[in-house]
């Protein structure tokens, strides 16, 4: 039994087509084989914009707090 992360680039052309993943998982034991896609979470680009990458807080957000102190401070 042994497992293995390939590229799908590294597979003929006819499975390469079938499979809609960048990775497939390739599994073998006791003479057959698997492959499994395997699907990847990106990122997105939208939690890194703003003051904090955790996505908690935009900028906008940030930005109407701080006018809201200077508001009360007054």
């Amino acid at each position: 039994m042994s497992d293995m992360v390939l590229d799908i680039n590294v597979l003929p052309r006819t499975l390469f087509s079938k499979i809609k993943a960048e990775k497939v998982l390739f599994h073998e034991e006791n003479g057959v084989f698997t492959l499994t896609p395997v699907l990847e979470e990106k990122k997105s680009f939208d939690s890194l914009i703003g003051m904090f990458s955790d996505g908690k807080l935009s900028i906008d957000n940030y930005l109407k707090d701080k006018q809201l102190e200077k508001v009360l401070e007054r």
